[in-house]
């Protein structure tokens, strides 16, 4: 593709590259609109500029998706809700060896849990959590930190629901959830044990129990404590005042049984101690794991579904209506849940990267790379990986896929047909491993980041050159021994 005219490459490269900074720094202090308003803005440049027409803005934005994405907040709503993530935080916690058998139960459940609920909702629910655990076991937090963010962007790279950048490549390339499956986790379970490795060696002696604590300068949590953690929304938008109505599948908004008992009249009058509270709370215990067992049966339907090559989209979206059905109830508190700022924030992206496209500069950049990133060699491979790495943390791994995914693809196609598949699961994987370089890499690490800054109890600043430090070696490791077993 040949580049556009002057004053439309000119025009597009401001406006993408306005978008790349509110994107990757959207606190600036000159224009701190944020990355949803950031992305609206680059989107609508791109128009104003002429680079791209309203009828073509409308017709860049990918509804599969969206509609996968909202599918999957959804149900992983329902699963929060049905405490699912609190039983992976007990599963931590349970009969622990240690700051080194810690250490790694985190990196293996935060993995398992990405790959089924996405890396940002992983690090969403169990930062809180793995902040608790290190304080009760007199452990520094910054190993545990780095390991639930590391593990669980690896971890989200074996399946197309996994994280937003696989979501783009499992719908534009076609490939089904079984064969994404079995192409990516090899790759990415000796990545996990690699960075699990990595992990013990970098802090072997902050996390024995004689170091654990000296450097423990606060009083230990009781279990109780951690265990009756109560997991935050699903959610990457402002908090909402609406407040949930109380459900059956929320344990914490049901009325207390001395309420019950207080206003529960019986036939011979008393208030208290009457014989119909028990058979009450009975009644809404069984209601309670009814539903909570529903959630997951269809959790696991869902999946079957995936696997059985159904349309992803329309798979998730109807799983969350069959939940949202039978709550049996308002479904407005639930869906205020969403993070409908990261649906529109991909709106605004994709009419922003579409508009570049036609600028000419990706098409021009790849032809020529493309002589050095033949998929057909070793040194090929590894061109096209440093270039993934590099503008992935440049632009942000989901930008990346949209820029570079078409041409690597109709790249490895013109070498074989066989290899186009296997080109799409490299961009998958290495898009993916590259948000653990540094913090600003992926969403998941500045949740982390800014999780365990805010927590009002154990509060800490995971800086920058902290994270580097760790995710440079570690993401050059994953990525290099992972490569050659990546399958199309």
């Amino acid at each position: 593709m040949a580049l556009a005219s002057v004053p439309a490459v000119v025009l597009g490269s401001i406006a993408f590259a306005i978008f790349w900074m509110l994107a990757v720094f959207p606190a600036v202090p000159f224009l701190p609109i944020g990355r949803t308003a950031g992305s609206l803005l680059g989107g609508m440049l791109m128009i104003i500029f002429r680079v791209i027409s309203p009828d073509q803005a409308y017709a860049s934005i990918d509804l599969p998706i969206l509609g996968l994405l909202f599918g999957t907040m959804v149900v992983s709503i329902y699963l929060e809700r049905a405490q699912m993530f609190k039983y992976l935080g007990r599963l931590l916690s349970w009969k622990s060896k240690g700051g080194r058998d810690l250490l790694c139960r985190v990196c293996l459940v935060s993995a398992l849990a990405s790959a089924l609920f996405t890396n940002d909702t992983t690090c969403i629910v169990l930062t809180e959590f793995v902040l608790k655990l290190a304080r009760q076991h007199k452990l520094p937090a910054k190993p545990f930190l780095l390991a639930l963010a590391s593990s669980a962007n690896i971890g989200s790279s074996a399946t197309p629901i996994g994280n937003p950048q696989n979501l783009v490549i499992a719908v534009q390339s076609k490939i089904s959830f079984v064969r994404f499956f079995v192409g990516v986790v090899p790759a990415m379970l000796l990545g996990v044990v690699i960075n699990v490795v990595f992990l013990l060696c970098m802090f072997w002696r902050q996390l024995s129990p004689k170091e654990g604590e000296e450097q423990a300068k606060e009083d230990v949590v009781t279990e109780n404590e951690v265990n009756s953690h109560t997991f935050s929304p699903a959610r990457m938008s402002h908090p909402s005042p609406l407040q949930p109505n109380p459900s059956p599948l929320n344990p914490q908004h049901m009325t207390p049984v001395n309420d019950v008992e207080k206003n529960t009249p019986c036939r011979n009058g008393a208030k208290r101690g009457c014989s119909q509270v028990p058979d009450m709370r009975r009644c809404l215990t069984k209601k309670e794991l009814f539903l909570k067992g529903f959630v997951y049966i269809v959790s696991v339907g869902m999946l079957i579904a995936l696997l059985m090559g159904l349309n992803m989209s329309w798979t998730t979206i109807t799983a969350a209506l069959i939940l949202v059905v039978i709550d049996f109830k308002d479904a407005g508190p639930c869906l205020d849940k969403v993070s409908y700022s990261l649906l529109v924030f991909f709106c605004g992206m994709f009419i922003t990267v579409d508009g570049f496209n036609r600028t000419g500069i990706p098409s021009a950049f790849w032809e020529f790379m493309e002589p050095y990133s033949r998929i057909n060699h070793a040194s090929g491979v590894a061109v096209l990986a440093v270039v993934i790495l590099l503008l992935s943390n440049l632009a942000s791994n989901v930008p990346t896929v949209l820029l570079l995914g078409a041409q690597v693809a109709k790249s490895a196609a013109a070498v074989s047909p066989d290899y186009e598949t296997r080109a799409w699961l490299i961009l998958a994987f290495v898009s993916t491993v590259a948000g653990n370089l540094s913090l600003l890499g992926s969403a998941a690490n500045l949740i982390v980041c800014e999780q365990a800054r805010k927590s009002e109890l154990h509060g800490y600043n995971l800086s920058f050159w902290a994270h580097i430090v760790f995710g440079l070696p570690s993401t050059l490791i994953v990525t290099a021994t992972g490569l050659p077993l990546i399958k199309g």
